[in-house]
């Protein structure tokens, strides 16, 4: 992609459009396999134990200052790593079109494929946008790699990948849970190793893998992060430690926001609950997460909700519930951002790529 090319240029409404259907849809499904599914006749007392008052009004408002949390520990990430060249105007613009992109696209896309196109149209260069995205995807990696393990420790493998509402689940989600955090790791590594030690080496070695026969078809895109990654060597050999802190500190916030909004979500509605097992909730979204990257849907839409049915269901002491609080869950931390895109990316397309007189 160039520099000047719109990477909005392919995107239509039904784009936008479509993940909500597809969520609203795997939602109703569930919904109604619960409540209609086998012949049960619904019962509306099920609702009856859903027990809202102030405390729960508090845990919600805490929901939504977790939202505010990701994304603001994302703007201070990316003025880190632009050295402040970005304001904090243009650094929220970057990152609402970088979550409205990741919003729309599947999730083993999501929108860090372009994100340097918005970084470079806010007035960076293109060599530095490139060192910066590359720089988000070593951090965001680590943060996987470090906490994962650090969880599984805690609350033990067992409870984490026991589910006691799909037995049949349990062997298959821990081999992919196992074989993502390898993958991960080893993109780390040899990230690592290409951005600090040996930029051209893995370069090369990118070319290489790339012209083999099942891999030719993404040669284009791997050339291009080959070159990436020399661009962002040069900027990152030279930084200092508080650099790398404040870069680590800013992921820690996001990613911890975005994954204790659940957290609060149910302790909104189910307060009164004895044992409240916040680490295991943790850990069970980092398993989904990795789920979540295989998807073949925009946004993950409707795998995200059925996941959160059979991961989290057990949390939910009210039977039939799981599916209400999924929906409220991805109404908190997805749909939020295909609103916000509809009103920022009009204005920027705009700006950035309308001639002006």
């Amino acid at each position: 992609m160039s520099d000047t090319s719109n990477p909005f240029g392919s995107i239509k409404a039904s784009k936008v459009v479509l993940p909500a259907i597809i969520g609203l849809g795997v939602v109703s499904i569930i919904f109604y396999r619960e409540f209609f599914g086998s012949g049960k006749e619904f019962d509306t007392a099920v609702f009856g134990e859903i027990r809202f008052s102030l405390v729960s009004v508090f845990w919600m408002f805490v929901a939504l200052l977790c939202m505010i949390g990701r994304d603001f520990g994302y703007m201070i990430r990316i003025r880190v790593l632009s050295d402040r060249q970005l304001s904090w105007r243009q650094a929220f613009r970057v990152i609402m079109l970088w979550e409205f992109t990741s919003a729309i696209t599947p999730s083993s896309i999501g929108g860090t494929s372009i994100a340097m196109v918005y970084v470079h149209k806010e007035g960076v260069s293109v060599g530095r946008s490139s060192a910066i995205v590359m720089m988000t995807s070593l951090l965001d990696e680590l943060y996987f790699v470090i906490m994962f393990p650090v969880l599984v420790l805690l609350v033990g493998s067992g409870r984490l990948f026991a589910i006691p509402d799909s037995p049949g689940w349990t062997h298959g989600i821990m081999i992919i849970a196992l074989i993502g955090y390898c993958i991960k790791f080893i993109w780390v590594l040899a990230l690592s190793y290409g951005l600090f030690l040996n930029p051209r080496g893995l370069s090369k070695l990118i070319y290489r893998l790339f012209h083999l026969p099942f891999l030719r078809r993404w040669r284009r895109g791997a050339g291009k992060a080959a070159l990436d990654i020399v661009a962002a060597s040069e900027e990152m050999k030279s930084r200092k430690s508080t650099f790398w802190l404040k870069a680590f500190f800013s992921t820690f916030l996001s990613w911890t926001s975005r994954y204790w909004v659940v957290n609060f979500i149910l302790l909104a509605f189910f307060a009164a609950q004895e044992h409240f097992e916040h680490f295991l909730i943790f850990a069970r979204q980092l398993v989904m997460w990795i789920a979540l990257l295989i998807s073949p849907t925009p946004g993950g839409s409707g795998v995200a909700e059925f996941m959160f049915d059979i991961f989290l269901g057990d949390f939910i002491p009210v039977a039939g519930l799981t599916i209400a609080m999924a929906f409220l869950w991805r109404l908190i931390s997805y749909y939020p951002y295909l609103i916000i895109g509809a009103f920022v990316v009009p204005k920027w397309i705009n700006d950035k790529f309308t001639p002006k007189h």
